[in-house]
Order: C-alpha cells, then sequence, then structure tokens
C-alpha cells in the first residue's frame, strides 16, 4: 500500500496533512449491534456490569452446588464470582454494545476509483458456541475494497474480537464482522473467511479432534466480480 500513510491515534498530531475521521455515535452503536438477527435480549442493558454479576454468581453457586460441589473448599469457594466476572468483563463483553471499539480512518485520494484490495490475514479468533458454551477457536482472514479511507490495521482485529466476545454460532458471527466491516468503512465489497475449531466436537458428542468448520461470505464486487473473488482466495491460501 505504497500510498496510504497509516497513523495511529498516538501520532495524530503529527500527520495534519491527511484528514482523519471519526464516526458519529449512532454509526457506532450500529456497527455494534449490526443488522443481522441475534438472540440477544431487547432487556440486555437494563443492568450495570456490578449487577450482572452479582446476579450471575448467585447462580452459578446453586448450579455448583447441584453438580455436588463443596464451596466451602478454598480451591472453589470463589469460583463463582470468577466465572462471573468472567462471563460479564472478558468473554461476554461484546453482548454490550458500550464495549465496541473506538474507530478512526484515514481519508486519501489515492484510494478514490481505486481497485485496491486490502487483506488482513490470520486474525485470531476465540469464541463461545453457544448451545454448549464451550470454546471455538481458529482464525479469520478480512478483505475489502477501500471507498475514499481506510481504517488502521488493528482496528480490523478489534472488530472481529469484539464480535467474538458473545456467545455465537459461527455462520452468524461470520456475518456479523462483514455488516460491521460494511457499516463503519462505507463500503459494499468486503470478504470475509472464517475458519474454527469448535469444543462442543472435539470435547463432547462425537469427540473428533481434527474436524474444523470453515465459513465464507463475500459482499459487493469481490462477490459478483471473479477476480476479486479469485484474488483473495489465492491470498488467503484457499483454492478458488
Amino acid at each position: 500500500m505504497s500510498n496510504l500513510s497509516f497513523i495511529t491515534e498516538e501520532k495524530k498530531e503529527e500527520n495534519t496533512d491527511i484528514p482523519l475521521l471519526g464516526l458519529s455515535p449512532k454509526v457506532l452503536k450500529k456497527a455494534a449491534l449490526t443488522n443481522y438477527p441475534n438472540p440477544i435480549s431487547k432487556t440486555l442493558h437494563s443492568l450495570t456490569d456490578e449487577e450482572k454479576i452479582a446476579k450471575v454468581e448467585k447462580h452459578l453457586r446453586e448450579v455448583l452446588e447441584i453438580l455436588g460441589l463443596n464451596l466451602e473448599d478454598d480451591s472453589i469457594a470463589h469460583t463463582s464470582y470468577r466465572i462471573a466476572k468472567m462471563y460479564v468483563k472478558e468473554i461476554f463483553s461484546g453482548l454490550n454494545p458500550d464495549n465496541f471499539p473506538s474507530l478512526c480512518f484515514i481519508e486519501d485520494s489515492s484510494v478514490r476509483d481505486s481497485d485496491q484490495m486490502i487483506v488482513i490475514k490470520n486474525i485470531s479468533m476465540k469464541s463461545t458456541c453457544e448451545h454448549h458454551f464451550v470454546p471455538m477457536v481458529g482464525h479469520c482472514h478480512v478483505a475489502y475494497i477501500p471507498n475514499k479511507k481506510v481504517i488502521g490495521l488493528s482496528k480490523i482485529n478489534r472488530i472481529v474480537r469484539f464480535h467474538c466476545q458473545k456467545p455465537q454460532i459461527q455462520e452468524r458471527l461470520t456475518a456479523q464482522i462483514v455488516d460491521t466491516l460494511k457499516t463503519v468503512l462505507d463500503t459494499q465489497d468486503v470478504a470475509v473467511f472464517v475458519k474454527l475449531k469448535h469444543f462442543c466436537v472435539t470435547m463432547r458428542g462425537v469427540e473428533d479432534e481434527q474436524s474444523t468448520t470453515e465459513t465464507t461470505l463475500f459482499k459487493g464486487r469481490i462477490k459478483t466480480e471473479p477476480n476479486f473473488r479469485q484474488e483473495f482466495l489465492l491470498k488467503i491460501g484457499s483454492t478458488p
């Protein structure tokens, strides 16, 4: 990307020759929620994080006791709190749209009317299957064709992580990443490839430790024009 000058938020005062664009709160909220159907309750945000942790901990203690664990034992006495805090603050923090990452973009005339494809490969993914609440882990590749603006590379990773941090199914996760990128980048030309190992398959049921699941979603010219689709697949090392 020879003509693009990426700048971090920390260095933006040193680079005043290229406009740095921000997103309105309305657009950020739309990007966080996406238009894709999901099972999130409409009353989700009626509680603070601390209230959620307290309620989750209470019920988890009951679950642990029903399973036959001695909650007076030092090793497990605080497990219900640790799990509740982990759910709310970490692995399910993407349920709260307020945790969507802040985003800035660079507007550069060199990307206008350009067919340049930007590809970010091997983004680590760690999410939770909503059917059994066990991990699904792997990676994804993301591509887009800019429409007047480009995004700092690490922001793509942060968007992926945000959507991973909620109970998910892989098909919806793939679609939510695409939907968000279309919104924040203001472009229809987006592609996402996701490859995950599902622990609900490896740890239980069939207990197949080798299988993985792949999903792809193409939009815009990457979907309709074979040369763009082939370029993306070749760059990520997949067979066209």
